[in-house]
């Protein structure tokens, strides 16, 4: 019972940081949160440590913990892993079945049906991640939707630069969905892989544009940063 406690309270903290619920560089406290969550400071303080080796909390020696703000590095090491497990999600589900392709015809979703920021993050965090589960690997899958969920806080945070951007990242939708399903492995992976990569400039821009206007969500550069 008190693993499970623990579970649950790690993975409300981590859903609250990755939505920005909990903004990047927003100071935490144990008690705070014990009464936000209605459970001791022991479970709060496992999964901030936990967190913390997740690199998205950091401990504060006698102050508490505070939200890593997000910075180029974190940016470039997230889309390095993503540039190689989407892609491999896409051709693995290419040689799903026809009735299981079928299914991702519910993404195909026309621009103007998706006329608001929670709508476009709901769809692309559910579109990718229903790839992912299509091919069969779940470790495969488990890896990719919780690249996903971290990719959503870069996301919430850049939203104003990519905005414009939205309707060809639902054609690129529209393409992948295409290609899984003519089971065509060899052009989703393709595809899968040029429609993460066309995000990361943007999102770097958006970050290096908020460091030059001082904004606490975005960490200073740091050495190896450009």
């Amino acid at each position: 019972m008190a693993e499970l406690l623990r579970d649950s309270v790690y993975r409300a903290l981590r859903h609250a940081i990755l939505t920005c619920e909990f903004q990047p560089g927003q100071e935490l406290r144990e008690q705070a949160l014990a009464e936000r969550y209605r459970v001791s400071r022991s479970p709060i303080r496992d999964s901030l440590l936990r967190l913390e080796q997740e690199r998205l909390v950091t401990v504060l020696p006698r102050q508490g913990y505070r939200v890593n703000p997000i910075s180029i590095r974190d940016v470039d090491e997230l889309f390095g892993l993503r540039l190689i497990i989407a892609p491999a999600c896409a051709a693995e589900a290419a040689q799903a079945d026809d009735e299981a392709v079928h299914q991702l015809d519910q993404f195909r979703q026309p621009a103007e049906t998706v006329d608001d920021d929670a709508t476009f993050l709901d769809l692309n965090r559910a579109f990718h991640i229903a790839v992912a589960e299509l091919g069969g690997n779940a470790r495969m899958a488990a890896v990719e939707a919780a690249l996903v969920e971290e990719y959503d806080r870069l996301l919430r945070v850049s939203l104003h630069a990519f905005r414009q951007t939205v309707p060809r990242a639902l054609l690129e939708h529209d393409a992948i969905i295409d290609a899984i399903q003519s089971h065509d492995s060899d052009t989703a992976h393709r595809l899968a892989r040029d429609h993460i990569a066309h995000g990361q400039p943007l999102i770097r821009t958006a970050l290096h544009t908020d460091l030059a206007q001082n904004d606490p969500a975005v960490a200073p550069v740091a050495d190896g940063d450009n």
